[in-house]
């Protein structure tokens, strides 16, 4: 299976232990996560070549968030190391029952948000790629990583590379001067595959929002429609649907939708969740790997996304450690959490 790139930051993740609060805590486990490295981590699970491009501070925590990479099986062969930078980092608080968790960013100046025009060689990077993928995320962190993933999007466009962005609206970003609306239909331009729900697809393209019924199938394709008629180059729209019982208790779904004809997943219910941070990435990459399979349909696809987020959150950490085996399992119903001997 051909190569996929992705581009983004990756963070130091410092969370708390055991549910507990900030001001309760007196240590935090660390590990390291980011939207695009995340989708990266499981397709390389899935047997699929690839490969993260990011900027990271040429110091003792660059280095470990490296070794992290190539321990994840993903290509670390464009990874800009750079001297007196620093690492993007991110608290969490993970909640429980009625209370919900909470996300803090500490990542302004860091290396990825100071990349610099020119810093990556985006014909020799994507030589040899199938399929490039970023999101939301990247262009809400600086002026410079919006500048540098259009740059990136454009060459990918050219080389006839499929596009594929998830729209990750953060509200605790984009803090540089500049609203979605004013970046991000220009990327979107040339996405061939988005995933994101449609309120926040309108958002980012400077639509009001609507607040859809995604029950209503017969009205979704007309709402799908005009996302499509912005974005000319779109083929495909992916949602994944969420609605939250608890911080415990999660029941997730998917919508796909190919221009023509809708195709939705069961809702599975996910209960206890130990980590749901990552599940959105792990929809992507399910997506993806269905999508990038001459053998899966659309139908197959989106079953693979829902399965794929709905295993992500009974893992610790930000990427999903599962492989196909699991997802197929998962799918054929064998989600009773017995001991598989």
């Amino acid at each position: 299976m051909s190569k996929v790139v992705t581009f983004g930051e990756i963070m130091l993740r410092l969370s708390t232990e055991r549910h507990l609060r900030f001001s309760q805590s007196k240590s935090f486990a660390l590990t390291f996560g980011g939207g695009e490295f995340n989708v990266a981590v499981s397709l390389a699970n899935f047997g699929v070549p690839s490969e993260v491009v990011t900027c990271l501070p040429q110091n003792e925590i660059g280095e470990t968030a490296l070794m992290e990479i190539r321990k994840r099986n993903v290509s670390s062969a464009n990874v800009q190391m750079v001297k007196n930078s620093r690492i993007g980092i991110y608290f969490l608080e993970t909640g429980a029952g009625t209370r919900s968790s909470n996300v803090l960013y500490d990542r302004a100046h860091s290396a990825m948000a100071n990349v610099t025009s020119g810093t990556f060689n985006w014909r020799e990077i994507l030589k040899d790629a199938k399929w490039f993928h970023w999101s939301g995320i990247t262009p809400a962190i600086s002026d410079n990583a919006a500048k540098e993933c259009l740059e990136a999007v454009k060459v990918a466009s050219e080389l006839g590379i499929t596009i594929s962005t998830d729209l990750n609206y953060r509200s605790k970003l984009w803090k540089y001067g500049k609203e979605p609306h004013e970046v991000m239909p220009e990327l979107l331009q040339y996405s061939n595959i988005i995933l994101g729900d449609i309120d926040t697809a309108y958002f980012m393209l400077g639509e009001n929002q609507i607040n859809p019924n995604y029950q209503n199938l017969n009205l979704l394709p007309s709402l799908y429609d005009k996302v499509f008629k912005m974005c000319p180059n779109l083929k495909t729209m992916a949602t994944t649907l969420r609605y939250s019982v608890s911080a415990s208790h999660q029941r997730i779904g998917g919508i796909l939708y190919d221009g023509k004809s809708i195709y939705d997943a069961d809702i599975k219910e996910v209960t206890p969740v130990v980590d749901r941070v990552g599940s959105g990435d792990a929809f992507m990459a399910g997506l993806i790997y269905g999508l990038l399979s001459d053998d899966i349909s659309y139908q197959k696809s989106i079953n693979m996304a829902v399965a794929s987020c709905c295993l992500k959150h009974t893992i610790y950490g930000d990427y999903n450690l599962v492989s196909l085996k699991d997802i197929e399992r998962f799918i054929n119903s064998d989600s009773h959490g017995k001991v598989s001997r």
